[in-house]
């Protein structure tokens, strides 16, 4: 499977629009990838709460129409980060596995704000959204102003192989990917806005899931500052044994990577060591 891991950086200087128009051309440049996958809110920025609101949008507003639109141009499977969902009240709709996200009725406390991941197929359709389920910023940041995702997400990969979807921070809680890998994943996909001050513990983390659940991990993080924070970069591949087949740098940058998913099962068998769980 070849993957393309799009490293976007900007700052605040870079209207939302430009920065959706220039993201859009740099996914059509990866056709011949089999997946294409890009940082968490890189469009309405990462850190920029106080723009959030005004910022938001429906899963099939200008943002979720050009990533489909690029994602049919260049013929590849675009998991196209996450953007700042804005459901209706009272319209059905929902994020389970692999059905398109749409405004949820079940908004837990009412904001009807999420931060929300898309994934479209070749044909730029919609194939499925995970609404994040652990929001960063202790009671401030997004627990104030999004509600939680509630449910687990899978998304079909080439190859009759299942990617488990998860947002940044997610990363820190490892009972999220033990439901992943009991639904099926041997991948996990994880966009980032993770800044530079706690990089290692995102170099870190994505290993340790890696490891542990025996998947492969593509973690595509936010270069740049915005909102006067310095991101973290370092967007990575990590192999089912814990091998980093690619690191980014700290600038904007993308990675090209042959991913042997033969492998995961290959190692699966050689060092069982799922089989010995007992929780």
């Amino acid at each position: 499977m070849r993957v393309a891991v799009l490293q976007v950086a900007y700052g605040d200087d870079e209207p939302m629009s430009a920065r959706v128009e220039r993201v859009a051309a740099l996914v059509r440049e990866q056709a011949g990838h089999d997946l294409v996958v890009l940082p968490e809110l890189w469009a309405p920025g990462g850190f920029s709460y106080r723009e959030w609101a005004d910022r938001a949008q429906p899963v099939d507003g200008s943002i979720g129409s050009a990533m489909s639109a690029a994602a049919r141009d260049a013929g590849v499977l675009l998991h196209a980060g996450s953007i700042i969902e804005r459901g209706v009240p009272g319209e059905t709709g929902g994020d389970t596995a692999g059905e398109p996200g749409g405004a949820d009725p079940r908004s837990s406390e009412g904001r009807h704000l999420w931060n929300t991941s898309l994934v479209f197929g070749p044909d730029g359709a919609l194939v499925a959204s995970y609404r994040k389920i652990h929001r960063f910023g202790f009671g401030s940041g997004e627990p104030k102003l999004l509600d939680a995702g509630e449910d687990i997400v899978v998304v079909d990969l080439p190859g009759n192989h299942l990617a488990g979807l998860s947002t940044c921070y997610d990363l820190r809680f490892p009972e999220l990917y033990r439901r992943q890998l009991d639904a099926g994943a041997t991948v996990f996909v994880v966009p980032a806005a993770w800044p530079a001050a706690r990089v290692r513990h995102w170099t870190l983390l994505a290993h340790a899931r890696a490891v542990e659940n025996q998947c492969v991990v593509i973690a595509c993080n936010t270069a740049g500052t915005h909102a006067g924070t310095e991101m973290g970069g370092h967007s990575q591949v990590i192999s089912a044994t814990g091998e980093a087949l690619a690191m980014a740098g700290t600038a904007e940058e993308v990675l090209s990577v042959e991913v042997d998913m033969d492998a995961v099962t290959t190692w699966r068998t050689q060092f069982p060591v799922l089989g010995d769980r007992r929780l």
